[in-house]
C-alpha cells in the first residue's frame, strides 16, 4: 500500500492566513509537474516527517490533494533554524518511469587506517547529484573508507561500483581524502647566540670570600 499524505488546495494567500495555517501546526506549499499546473495547497508538519521516515528522503508517495492522488517527490523545503520548523515546501508530480535528478547524501563507512596514523580525513562531498528513475535513486550512498591510507583519497569513480545509477560528477571530483599529519616547524635560527652580561655589571655589589 503506497504512502499517502493528506493535503488541502490553498486559496487563501494573505499573509495572516499563512500565519495562522503554520500556527497550527500546517506548512504551505507548492506542488507542480509536466503534466499538472502549479497548485498551492498546506499540509500537516507532523504528517509529512512521518511519510520522509517512511518512504526516505527522495521517496515517491501519494499526495492525497482534496481526494485527488498525485504521485510525488519532495524537491525543496525552506525551515526555521531557530524556532526549528518547517516554512515551505516543494513537491514535484513524477511519473514513476521517468528519469528525475536529486541530491544524495553520502554517508562515509568504518575507521580509515590513515585518520589510526594521525592523517586528517577530509570529506569535499557530502552530497552528490544522481539521475535515474524515482525508484531507483537511493536515500544514501554508503562509502567505505576502511582502506583509505594517508594521502590517498576516494574520487566519483569510485562510487561506480557502489552505485549504478547516473552520477552528475566528474569522475575525477574527490570525495574524501586524508592528508598527511600536521608537524610543528621548531624555529631555529641556524646562528649561536653568545653568553650575554648585565649592562652595568660594574656597578654591582660582591660578597666578599
Amino acid at each position: 500500500m503506497a504512502t499517502v499524505l493528506q493535503a488541502q488546495e490553498r486559496k487563501e494567500f494573505r499573509h495572516s492566513f499563512l500565519t495562522q495555517i503554520r500556527q497550527e501546526g500546517n506548512v504551505p506549499a507548492v506542488v507542480y509537474g509536466t503534466k499538472m499546473e502549479s497548485k498551492p495547497i498546506f499540509f500537516n508538519e507532523a504528517d509529512l516527517i512521518k511519510t520522509i521516515k517512511e518512504v526516505g528522503r527522495n521517496g515517491v508517495f501519494s499526495l492525497d490533494l482534496d481526494g485527488k492522488k498525485v504521485d510525488v517527490v519532495l524537491t525543496d523545503y525552506q525551515a526555521d533554524p531557530l524556532k526549528n520548523y518547517m516554512i515551505h515546501a516543494d513537491f514535484l508530480s513524477v511519473d514513476k518511469t521517468t528519469e528525475l535528478t536529486a541530491d544524495v547524501r553520502v554517508n562515509l563507512v568504518g575507521v580509515s587506517p590513515g585518520v589510526k596514523d594521525g592523517g586528517v580525513m577530509q570529506q569535499i562531498l557530502h552530497e552528490v547529484s544522481v539521475t535515474g528513475t524515482p525508484d531507483n535513486i537511493p536515500q544514501s550512498i554508503d562509502v567505505d573508507i576502511s582502506n583509505l591510507q594517508v594521502n590517498e583519497n576516494l574520487t566519483i569513480a569510485d562510487l561506480t561500483n557502489i552505485v549504478s545509477i547516473k552520477i552528475n560528477h566528474d569522475e575525477e571530483e574527490v570525495l574524501v581524502s586524508i592528508l598527511p599529519p600536521k608537524v610543528e616547524e621548531e624555529i631555529n635560527s641556524g646562528e649561536e647566540q653568545e653568553a650575554g652580561t648585565p649592562d652595568q655589571e660594574e656597578g654591582r655589589e660582591t660578597k666578599a670570600e
